[in-house]
């Protein structure tokens, strides 16, 4: 217990799992602590004086079943092994802890998931001139990519969601902050304010990377980057005991070069996950996701929430793409290959770590091997970014022969199994498993020859754990043993005895299977080094076969789905003919087509499109589809349209789809403010914003207020003038198009046909003066009584609603009177003219308590005010 304190001390965040012969024991609050997370049983033992301690444990080749349990419930593990033979231990077996294992570092393959890259982030706060940056670093520990950056504070949540770290490094004092804006989303651990000191944090990456400044890195300058980048690195050396040899570079992570999505967007427009059930069915990356390798579904993950802002870099992945499009052939062999290359990233992390096993090196040499096969593929290839990625690739011979002529070409999964290392690769090798194999053949061979030399034929060798291999001689035959034999032991009626030689064979024989381990431990440990030395090379293959993964995917995709090649340009015009939602299209039953629809946005004469139209019609579809060809084309892929022409975008920004945050004491329409608060102020002319139903949280004519306003500025204010669609039921907006010269009308278009609506799905200009609620209440199954009094009641206030336009005509209250009666922008609206009788019937209004009125009650005070208003 002395010895488990001392430990549990240096790791007191820590489950400390302690390894007492086959089990790892748990002791004190961490027992309590496991046999609630795991359903152990917990118990308790007396050790020494010590009282009875709490106690629950498992066995040691249980580990793989719990470990991830306890991660995933936000925990950090601390792994104690024993780190000596307990056969040779004159005390306590030594013990130390090899491994800390936390949510953002794991090489266990049960913690990880093939294609989602697990980070490490770190975040440093920093005051400067009144205002405040935060430095930001991130890092995955099993591939070795490491990145800096630093952000004014208000990017730091758009800079999580992107990132999407499994865990967060932080300064203890910032716990309520840090927690204010990741919330439970992510694991953050505090860490020691002195970790957070420049010269410390400076010193840990010089002293890692090995050299004598970070200038060749290109991010010398991001000092309070570097502060943050420091961290990352300090934690994940004292996890992993300083083994860190695969980070071999930092890089400057600009987010001026991709797309901001901020969260909202990358949930509403359900990039990584359905918002149905978070699932990835009925994402994007569910409908794109044709890569062939884990690295090259990272890859494509990464793209899709990092969209590109630079045409040149736009262009050299499309036309990539188009090159493996054009060509069935090569992109067929392209994929034939890859289907047997390996996680080359996380396979050279686990070889740099000392963590590779057998079948991971035999994996890396089938992987290797594809390579010279991809390199006569591309030759066929046109693309100059294809034949750069080919002319990359390194055959990387000597690992190939290496692993070849050391492992054998089926391995077993583990080294203590044996049997490893190839037959012929090492003499020594060979003749100790000749010696542990042909045992029984040698002492056979031997107790002949020894018999026919000595000429007593009862001569037998035998074998016993005290004295080892001996000759015995019965006493009849005492006259006959040669002087050469040892007498070892006398029995009653026979002596055994012992030779020079066959001590020799012995002690080669009872070490030989030990020896067998130790050796091929040992050569293993050779070929792993070797390839180590080898990492830069291959790490650089894994980023350009996860490149040509992802572009051989993505043109699967544009060929089966029939995608075409965006134009991507500087200009602000956006023209999609014929565009298509890409996981609607992929999700309809079979034979029934999608109907596509065009967009045309222009910032100097189509800024802002307003959509009407009833649920369900398909408004939501548009907008949404428009986003998603957006962000396709700046990714780099192909797009579900007739034809498209995107002027390059900065940001995506949208509002669809009612939320509420009842944690935090927020409304649903709270929280709709909130997001569309955020996108106003963050807005500019190159954004693309999509807006859906905004206002609808609240009263009627608060929400139409509300969005007429929002419509007025996006158009009126310069700083914020982005091209917008805005699907809306308040058909009173559309008269903003005859307001404002860069505002058009349109709407999604329906047919009534026997009383009932058929929705067409097609978007032609002009507004809808009609929401067909009644009609879709009913498709959704409301009784037909309650339907049947909807229409009374609808048809009752439409007639009752009349007022006198400025012409003269009647014409429902509700709409054109309404939508005329609000006049040009000012401090103050008013709906109603200053004279005595309209404010006799204001205040009458005003007395009413809606709250406390029937239905019948309310229509009987109408109709008393209509009289009164004559």
């Amino acid at each position: 217990m002395r010895q488990y304190k001392k430990i549990k001390d240096r790791h007191p965040n820590a489950i400390l799992l302690f390894r007492m012969g086959d089990f790892y024991e748990t002791f004190e609050h961490d027992a309590v602590l496991i046999s609630d997370i795991l359903g152990i049983t917990l118990t308790k033992r007396s050790n020494g004086k010590a009282a009875d301690v709490p106690l629950a444990g498992f066995p040691h080749h249980a580990l793989d079943t719990h470990l991830p349990k306890l991660v995933r419930a936000g925990h950090r593990v601390a792994i104690c092994e024993q780190t000596e033979d307990p056969k040779l231990a004159k005390k306590i077996v030594r013990r130390d802890v090899v491994e800390v294992v936390t949510p953002g570092v794991s090489f266990h393959d049960q913690l990880l998931q093939p294609k989602r890259a697990t980070y490490l982030a770190a975040v440093h706060f920093h005051r400067e001139r009144g205002r405040e940056f935060v430095g930001f670093a991130f890092l995955d520990a099993t591939t070795g990519e490491f990145s800096v950056t630093e952000a004014p504070i208000e990017h730091l949540s758009d800079l999580l969601q992107t990132i999407a770290p499994a865990e967060l490094l932080y300064e203890k004092k910032h716990k309520q902050r840090v927690r204010d804006v990741v919330g439970n989303t992510v694991v953050a651990t505090p860490l020691d304010d002195w970790c957070f000191g420049y010269d410390f944090c400076y010193e840990t990456l010089l002293r890692h990377f090995r050299t004598h400044s970070l200038k060749g890195f290109g991010v010398d300058d991001l000092q309070i980057g570097l502060i943050a980048g420091g961290v990352a690195m300090h934690y994940l050396g004292e996890t992993q005991k300083g083994r860190t040899p695969h980070v071999r570079r930092i890089a400057r992570y600009t987010p001026d070069d991709h797309m901001a999505l901020d969260p909202q967007t990358l949930r509403n427009l359900e990039l990584m996950a359905s918002m149905h059930d978070g699932g990835r069915e009925g994402s994007l990356v569910g409908i794109l996701d044709e890569t062939k390798t884990s690295m090259g579904g990272r890859l494509l993950r990464k793209w899709l929430i990092r969209p590109l802002r630079r045409v040149d870099a736009i262009e050299q992945r499309l036309g990539a793409v188009d090159d493996l499009v054009g060509s069935n052939l090569l992109r067929q062999n392209v994929r034939d290959l890859l289907r047997h290359v390996g996680d080359l990233e996380r396979l050279v992390a686990k070889v740099c770590l000392n963590r590779a096993t057998p079948r991971d090196l035999s994996e890396l040499r089938l992987t290797l091997r594809q390579i010279p096969g991809l390199k006569q593929a591309l030759d066929s290839a046109s693309d100059p970014t294809i034949q750069k990625l080919r002319d990359g690739l390194n055959l990387c011979a000597p690992v190939v022969d290496r692993i070849a002529r050391t492992i054998v070409d089926e391995p077993p999964a583990t080294l203590h199994a044996g049997g490893v290392i190839r037959s012929g690769f090492s003499a020594e090798l060979d003749e100790l498993r000749g010696l542990a194999s042909s045992g029984k053949d040698f002492i056979a061979q031997l107790q002949a020859r020894e018999s026919e030399r000595t000429e007593i034929p009862s001569l037998k060798v035998g074998f016993n754990k005290v004295f080892g291999y001996y000759i015995e001689i019965r006493n009849t035959h005492k006259d006959k043993v040669p002087d050469d034999y040892i007498r070892k032991q006398t029995l009653v009626n026979a002596e055994r005895y012992i030779t020079p030689e066959l001590k020799a064979y012995e002690e080669k024989v009872l070490t030989a299977e030990e020896k067998i381990a130790s050796l091929e431990e040992q050569l293993f440990a050779e070929c792993r080094m070797a390839i180590a030395d080898e990492a830069e090379a291959l790490q650089r293959n894994a980023s350009l076969l996860a490149m040509l993964d992802v572009f051989a995917g993505l043109a699967e995709v544009a060929v089966r789905r029939q995608y075409v090649r965006p134009t991507v340009d500087e200009t602000g015009r956006l023209d999609i003919q014929d565009g298509r939602h890409p996981v609607v299209e992929a999700s309809l039953p079979a034979g029934e087509a999608f109907v596509p629809n065009s967009v045309v946005l222009d910032p100097d004469a189509e800024q802002i499109l307003m959509i009407t139209g009833p649920n369900m019609a398909g408004k939501s579809v548009v907008l949404r589809q428009t986003g998603l060809i957006v962000l396709l084309a700046q990714v780099g892929s192909f797009v579900p349209a007739k034809q498209a022409r995107i002027g390059l975008v900065d940001k995506i920004f949208t509002r669809v789809g009612a939320s509420d945050n009842l944690a935090a004491g927020e409304s649903t329409f709270l929280v709709e403010m909130n997001e569309t608060a955020s996108i106003l102020n963050n807005a500019t002319p190159r954004s693309l914003i999509l807006l859906d139903e905004v206002g609808r949280g609240t009263s009627t004519f608060d929400g139409l207020s509300i969005a007429w306003a929002i419509v007025e500025h996006l158009h009126e204010t310069p700083g914020v003038a982005a091209r917008t669609l805005f699907a809306t039921h308040y058909h009173e907006l559309n008269a903003l198009a005859d307001r404002f010269g860069r505002i058009r009308n349109a709407r999604i278009q329906v047919q009534e046909h026997d009383g009932k609506v058929i929705f067409l799905r097609r978007l032609v200009p002009g507004g809808a003066d009609h929401s067909y609620g009644i009609e879709v209440a009913r498709m959704a199954g409301l009784p037909e009584t309650v339907v049947r009094r909807a229409r009374e009641v609808l048809g009752h206030l439409e007639a009752q609603r009349l007022e006198v336009d400025a012409g003269g005509d009647s014409v429902p209250a509700g709409r054109r009177a309404s939508v005329a009666s609000v006049p040009e922008p000012a401090p103050q609206m008013s709906l109603f003219e200053a004279d005595p009788a309209a404010q006799e019937i204001m205040d009458a209004v005003r007395a009413l308590d809606p709250n406390r009125m029937t239905p019948l009650e309310a229509l009987l005070k109408l109709v008393e005010l209509r009289e009164r208003a004559g």
